[in-house]
């Protein structure tokens, strides 16, 4: 295999990017924060819509994301400005327990075009440094891969999830660690991840997880026929939400499952760990992201067009309308397995050339194309 390459961080995380974040820590403080990011060439503003009277563990999820977006091994260095300094200073306190450069500011008492101006300096200071860190040689085992599936039909079962399956069972061979998550479109195929814990303990607990957050979905009267399947799994031929279940499975390779996961929450070594998440796309991989994924598998059917600010989205597809349709989207076709010109293996092959090329610096379409989707997944209304 072609020889890897990533920036290997202060606490010994390896990353594949180079990003210096701007982070704000609340809906108010995002123009400043975009502010920032147009002055300084090479820096990126995360706006998001929360993070003003949440409480209890919807506040604590809330700076657990942003910490972990700053943390993140693709993240060379981070600013944090927030209306209130106190709380920009627990992010950036968080970011920096990871030896890497972090600053924060407060727009209370300064207003934006004082804090904007010193997070300015400080911004390009960060940048500048970034810009000479090097590349060096890395392992496979060192990569924190995390996969979700989007706009699912009968070719993602068939074809694309299972190509991703391959290569999951090779990443966790060589020790690296891969995220999945999507609990309620595990409905109806979830005796089979349950099957796959490596204990009773974690076996209980995945369980608990997964029945807490469907009854919740079940206690707001919701019916979840539109939602999952949706309406465009509907179109693709996907008639029940046990039907998306088993493509959606298919990703997860054979490897049994390690860990269980809150969101956002960081995985506590190798291996393939679930994560408790949402089924939207943005939402999902902003919580890997969250976690320490570095890269990110996103089999679709139908067609998606996520990205995210700092973690590059590798999409495939096997359905060729998808392919003609939205092929600046799509960074590998495995059509060819329907058609019998691929075989699964080669499929794999083909989708781990494209992970190593991106890797060692070649961008995603999704990054080509400007998609920095980042959502924050919030659990109560405000106070």
């Amino acid at each position: 295999m072609t020889q890897l390459y990533g920036y290997r961080r202060e606490n010994g995380t390896v990353g594949i990017r180079n990003h210096v974040l701007i982070i704000p820590v609340d809906d108010l403080s995002n123009a400043a924060c975009e502010a920032v990011a147009k002055q300084v060439v090479g820096t990126i503003a995360i706006p998001h819509a929360y993070g003003r009277l949440q409480y209890g563990e919807d506040l604590e999820l809330h700076f657990r994301t942003l910490i972990g977006t700053g943390s993140n091994p693709n993240v060379a260095a981070a600013i944090v400005i927030g209306i209130e300094e106190n709380w920009a200073k627990k992010i950036a306190d968080g970011i920096a327990e990871t030896g890497k450069p972090v600053a924060y500011f407060g727009i209370e008492g300064n207003g934006d075009f004082e804090t904007v101006r010193k997070a300015s300096w400080k911004a390009k200071e960060f940048v500048q440094a970034a810009s000479e860190l090097v590349k060096e040689p890395i392992e496979m085992k060192d990569l924190v891969v995390s996969i979700k599936c989007g706009e699912s039909d009968t070719t993602s079962g068939l074809a694309s999830c299972p190509t991703v399956g391959v290569v999951v069972d090779q990443l966790v061979d060589a020790g690296a660690t891969v995220l999945f998550g999507e609990t309620s479109e595990l409905t109806g195929g979830e005796q089979l991840i349950a099957d796959r814990m490596a204990t009773p303990e974690l076996r209980e607990k995945f369980i608990k997880t997964f029945n807490d957050y469907v009854s919740f979905i079940e206690s707001q009267d919701a019916n979840l026929l539109g939602s999952q399947p949706t309406q465009g799994n509907i179109a693709g031929g996907l008639s029940t939400i046990e039907e998306k279940a088993m493509g959606n499975i298919e990703k997860t390779g054979t490897r049994p499952v390690v860990g269980v996961l809150k969101p956002a929450e960081a995985p506590d070594g190798p291996g393939l760990h679930f994560m408790d998440t949402s089924s939207a796309a943005a939402e999902c991989i902003t919580l890997m992201a969250a976690a320490g994924a570095v890269i990110h598998f996103f089999p679709t059917g139908q067609g998606n067009i996520v990205g995210h600010p700092i973690e590059p989205v590798i999409k495939l597809t096997a359905n060729p309308k998808t392919v003609a349709g939205m092929r600046e989207h799509i960074d590998l076709n495995v059509s060819g397995l329907l058609s019998r010109e691929l075989t699964l293996a080669s499929a794999g092959e083909a989708l781990k050339d494209v992970m190593v090329r991106t890797v060692n610096g070649r961008m995603t379409a999704a990054e080509a194309l400007g998609h920095r989707e980042f959502a924050l997944t919030r659990l109560y209304p405000s106070a």
